[in-house]
């Protein structure tokens, strides 16, 4: 195998490793503003009972499935303020 075929391949893995860091860095970034933006509405909104303090628990400990969990299931449970 000559050099240059060689390094055309190691410059397209390395293309797509970049790639692939940025997806999961762009993943990871959105997953952490949610889990952010979830806590903070959590706090400042009023719940029933202790579903507050189980949606906080819920986003500490399972923090990507908690984040969706609360933006699917969560937010209808909020008391609204007529």
């Amino acid at each position: 195998m000559y050099h240059w075929q060689t390094y055309g391949t190691m410059d397209r893995m390395m293309g797509a490793a970049l790639v692939m860091g940025l997806v999961w860095f762009a993943v990871l970034l959105f997953f952490f503003i949610a889990w952010v933006w979830s806590i903070v509405d959590i706090l400042k909104n009023e719940f029933t009972g202790y579903n507050k303090l189980i949606w906080i628990l819920v986003l500490i400990f399972l923090p990507p499935v908690g984040v969706l969990l609360y933006l699917f299931i969560g937010k209808n449970q909020k008391i609204t303020k007529e």
